[in-house]
């Protein structure tokens, strides 16, 4: 039997939800300006999310040496 590693099962399910998103984005009956916009909120949001992270560490780090 064949072994999944974690990051292989992680990268299979978020490939998944990836083609959900697409599709269902495809599906929609709306302006293609709009549709495209839509589109792009989730790698947006990461973004955002990874930049919170990456501010958010770097403070603490500092304020860690500080004391």
């Amino acid at each position: 039997m064949v072994t999944l590693k974690r990051k292989n099962t992680t990268f299979a399910v978020l490939a998944l939800f990836g083609l959900g998103y697409f599709n269902a984005i495809s599906s929609l009956e709306i302006n293609d300006f709009w549709k495209s916009e839509i589109a792009l909120i989730p790698a947006q949001l990461v973004c955002i999310i990874y930049m919170t992270y990456l501010l958010w560490s770097r403070h603490y780090r500092s304020v860690d040496l500080d004391n």
